[in-house]
């Protein structure tokens, strides 16, 4: 099945505790179904110091589950993806605007 929400998609968190909150998607891991979005569901990782880093508490992004997203069309408004034919290219769409992503 092809990918609705690729790496660099711009999207909204649907729910949980960033709800509302938009940033980029950084990776997608199609077989957890999850995301990473850059700056959002952030946790705090404890790390030990070592030769090359201070320890410390460091945030990290958490993945995303993918139905916890959503992609923003043009008008900054969260849509559902869609795909149709164009010529014999398949293409991803917004289904609000219908215009190709």
């Amino acid at each position: 099945m092809a990918a609705k929400l690729k790496k660099g998609d711009t999207v909204v968190v649907l729910t949980g505790k960033d709800k509302g909150k938009k940033g980029e998607i950084s990776s997608v891991n199609p077989d957890a179904n999850k995301a990473i979005v850059d700056g959002l569901n952030i946790a705090i990782r404890h790390t030990k110091q070592s030769a090359t880093s201070q320890g410390g508490r460091q945030p990290k992004a958490m993945p995303i589950d993918l139905s916890n997203l959503a992609i923003l069309d043009k008008n900054g408004k969260a849509t559902r993806v869609g795909f149709r034919m164009e010529g014999d290219k398949k293409v991803r769409f917004a289904k609000t605007t219908g215009e190709a992503i």
